[in-house]
């Protein structure tokens, strides 16, 4: 029988995932054993943070063999994100595609022709990644 505390800690990180970007709306449904696999039930508000969530899940473990998530979109592709005083879009970037390098994807979708150029208060949308 698997241990459930075991495989809890195995994908804490996915947890953490959802926890950190709790402020845009994600929450969890439950945690629970069926049969041998942890089952995660969460919410998330776009595609952008479910390929996060998944690219953790991933990262910990490749086959996930002993984990499943069930993970509700309860909106759409984009992610909306307001740029914070100190952000820039490579933070920005690491923060929903946990990669730096990424920040030309963002800046090109949302019409932003000098990626320093970025003000505090500016509503952008972070696109998924192809």
């Amino acid at each position: 029988m698997a241990d459930q505390k075991a495989l809890e800690q195995k994908y804490s990180p996915v947890g953490q995932v959802i926890s950190d970007f709790s402020e845009y709306g994600t929450k969890f449904d439950g945690i629970f054993m069926n049969g041998e696999k942890l089952v995660l039930k969460c919410e998330v508000p776009s595609k952008v943070i479910s390929n996060r969530v998944w690219d953790t899940i991933k990262q910990v473990d490749p086959n996930y063999q002993d984990f499943e998530i069930q993970m509700a979109v309860t909106g759409g592709d984009d992610q909306p994100y307001t740029i914070k005083s100190g952000d820039n879009l490579s933070k920005i970037s690491q923060k929903f595609y946990g990669n730096p390098n990424k920040y030309e994807t963002i800046a090109q979708h949302n019409g932003i022709k000098d990626p320093n150029k970025i003000q505090a208060g500016q509503n952008i949308n972070v696109p998924p990644l192809s």
